[in-house]
């Protein structure tokens, strides 16, 4: 009978695996919860036709004020004709306008303007759909 028998050590890879799905799941979820937060949230107007569209090229935010923003960064009408041309192709760029429903129908015209002046022809403007009734 022996009182120290010598036992081969064993690396248990199942726990192992557990921690790398968790790793997995922990960084997919986190990269899933930073791409909506790139916008900036704003009170659109409601519209009982409102379709939903593909994501566009360029996002251009108006806030009430007639602040325009886009990818974070505040413009004017003239940088964002800059901008815009910096893109590329023109003909090809699509252009979605978010405006609040509070902003001046007049700023969204400098905004689309602008957008025209850079040579851009697919304006689109963002509007959240009217629920039922």
């Amino acid at each position: 009978m022996k009182y120290f028998e010598v036992k081969r050590a064993r690396i248990e890879i199942i726990p192992m695996i557990d921690i790398m799905f968790f790793l997995l799941v922990f960084f997919m979820m986190m990269t899933l919860n930073m791409i909506p937060s790139t916008g900036v949230s704003s009170n659109l107007a409601k519209s009982s036709t409102a379709t939903p569209m593909d994501i566009p090229k360029v996002l251009v935010n108006v806030n009430d004020e007639g602040a325009i923003t886009v990818d974070g960064a505040s413009l004017q009408p003239a940088q964002l004709t800059a901008l815009l041309g910096t893109k590329g192709d023109p003909g090809k760029i699509v252009v979605t306008i978010a405006a609040e429903k509070e902003t001046p129908f007049q700023v969204m015209l400098r905004v689309m303007d602008a957008c025209r002046q850079a040579g851009v022809s697919q304006i689109g403007l963002a509007a959240r759909k009217e629920s039922g009734g």
